[in-house]
């Protein structure tokens, strides 16, 4: 899987498990509505007093699962920024975020949401659909740069 391929598969899916660490290490998991830029790093947002927004802030390491009830997955793990509105990341970000859900496109104005750029360090993709499992690491070299 190459960067166009995961950024298509991201962008089709539209939905992932997004798991953070708590203040006590534990880890946190949630449910949300994702995207990928055109570099290949994922997007999302939340409300800003979210577990996941001041896990994030504390301890930057991510985990996220795209797919699974078509039976593939992407998992992911890497580094999250919560980003600070109106630079240049930002912009960027809420562009591919508008994008792929413009029902919340109203959200990405409102200072209680925050929007999260995660750049990746480490990707599986798992397809266990027919026969035996296919399971390949990717890599992620140039991901998180203009192609």
């Amino acid at each position: 899987m190459d960067r166009s391929e995961l950024i298509a598969h991201v962008r089709a899916n539209g939905d992932a498990v997004v798991s953070t660490l708590g203040p006590d290490g534990a880890p946190q998991a949630a449910y949300l509505s994702i995207t990928a830029t055109d570099r290949g790093e994922l997007v999302f947002n939340a409300r800003g007093g979210s577990r996941k927004i001041a896990n994030l802030r504390r301890d930057p390491r991510i985990a996220v699962v795209v797919g699974g009830s078509d039976k593939t997955t992407l998992q992911v793990q890497g580094t999250a920024e919560v980003l600070a509105q109106g630079g240049d990341e930002d912009a960027r970000a809420a562009a591919a975020y508008g994008e792929a859900f413009p029902w919340f496109a109203e959200s990405l104005a409102r200072t209680e949401f925050e929007l999260v750029l995660v750049r990746l360090d480490w990707a599986r993709f798992g397809d266990y659909r027919e026969g035996p499992p296919v399971v390949v690491e990717i890599d992620l070299a140039g991901f998180g740069s203009p192609e």
